[in-house]
């Protein structure tokens, strides 16, 4: 059994469970506007020590209302303050980078390019940072962008680079008088996408540990099957039909920036009381 060298919480997600935390234990009513990140296992865990999610700003009335990792529009923020509401943002640095950078093209006149995908949470936070916004998922989604328009182009931080790369030059090969593209990718999704597909060539089955709304982590079940076909996405360890292990001898796992490491090494661990014949 071997486990991807890149894997689980990114720093962004470890702030944002560290911050809620912390609020948690000063603090009685809190909630988080939206799930803090893409992971049911630790959405419960804080759920137990007082953590409300809500999906609306008009569902809090009073108390502390933590922004997500994924972060939220400015909107959203402006609702929040005029209840009156404490505010404390958990939202992903390279997040809020992604947001300054769309209001800033739009500012300097461009018409703001996302690439990625139009509801995922960091998505839509990006879209409320500017007026005239485009999101492109597939090619599509090219009829959405104006002929001869200044495009201003940004994407999902967790994007594949590939899939990114394809976007562009369709984008490209399109109607526009300047187009101006900024790198947003997030260095650290990069840097597991890389380490899970060394690792898939090197097993027979691969497993990838996530949520299955995990943006990321779907990415990341996605490039695996395109090297390993018996590649396998669960949330844990409980997920598993131990019958896909039969006659393999050599398994891998890895796992999305919002699996935390507890559920990675249950994994590992009850895989290998299973490869020594504990089960």
């Amino acid at each position: 059994m071997l486990v991807a060298e890149k894997c689980g919480f990114c720093h962004g997600v470890r702030n944002a469970i560290s911050v809620a935390e912390e609020i948690l234990a000063a603090e009685d009513k809190v909630y988080s506007l939206g799930p803090i990140i893409h992971n049911k296992d630790v959405v419960d865990r804080l759920a137990k020590s007082g953590l409300k999610t809500v999906d609306d700003v008009q569902d809090v009335h009073s108390g502390t209302v933590l922004i997500r990792s994924h972060g939220a529009a400015p909107a959203q923020i402006a609702r929040l303050k005029e209840k009156g509401l404490k505010i404390v943002d958990a939202t992903c640095v390279l997040v809020k980078r992604v947001q300054r950078i769309a209001a800033k093209l739009e500012n300097d006149g461009y018409n703001v390019v996302i690439i990625g995908e139009e509801n995922h949470p960091e998505v839509r936070a990006v879209v409320g940072c500017a007026r005239n916004v485009a999101v492109i998922a597939d090619e599509s989604d090219l009829q959405k962008l104006p002929d001869s328009a200044k495009l201003g182009v940004v994407c999902q931080t967790t994007q594949n680079p590939e899939f990114v790369g394809r976007m562009l030059g369709a984008i490209g090969r399109g109607s526009f008088s300047e187009l101006k593209v900024i790198n947003t990718l997030c260095k650290e999704a990069i840097k597991r996408q890389e380490s899970a597909a060394q690792l898939c060539r090197k097993v027979e089955i691969m497993f990838v540990l996530g949520g299955l709304e995990s943006a990321n982590t779907r990415r990341l079940a996605e490039l695996c099957r395109g090297v390993n076909s018996q590649t396998f996405h669960l949330q844990n360890w409980a997920e598993l039909d131990d019958s896909v292990l039969r006659g393999k001898k050599t398994a891998g796992v890895t796992a999305g920036a919002s699996t935390p490491d507890w559920i990675i090494d249950e994994f590992a661990r009850n895989l290998e009381i299973y490869e020594q014949g504990g089960r």
